[in-house]
């Protein structure tokens, strides 16, 4: 079983800059995919980011030259820096994993990901 706990959520005006973190427990997170999606009010849970096991990643057309997906492995952390945020980036971010055992398969939907954090707010502010 892995539990995943987001932070780094907030407030931020448009060009702004944000870090999300995702601290995992459990002994398979150096062997898992770990993915970020997010949520605006009223829509589906979109794909953002992911990255493999060994920091192999893929993003989203939206966020691709803005958003850095990255992890550490000694801690057990995934982190989502954001830069040049806007409007519509707004929404609930989600922290994902799989459990893929080092599998070099991209993974971009909902129902590939096992397992998910509470979430945390992301606003940018026009």
């Amino acid at each position: 079983q892995v539990q995943l706990v987001e932070s780094g959520g907030g407030l931020v005006q448009a060009g702004g800059s944000l870090r999300l973190s995702c601290a995992a427990s459990g002994r398979t997170f150096s062997s898992s995919r770990m993915g970020w999606f997010r949520q605006a009010p009223g829509k589906a849970r979109d794909f953002v980011a992911t990255i493999s096991w060994n920091g192999s990643t893929y993003y989203a057309d939206s966020v691709k030259g803005r958003f850095t997906i990255s992890r550490e492995n000694d801690k057990n952390t995934v982190y989502l820096q954001m830069n040049s945020l806007k409007p519509e980036d707004t929404a609930v971010y989600y922290c994902a994993a799989r459990n893929d055992w080092r599998s070099p398969s991209v993974r971009i939907r909902v129902n590939e990901y096992s397992f998910w954090g509470q979430g945390t707010q992301v606003t940018v502010s026009s």
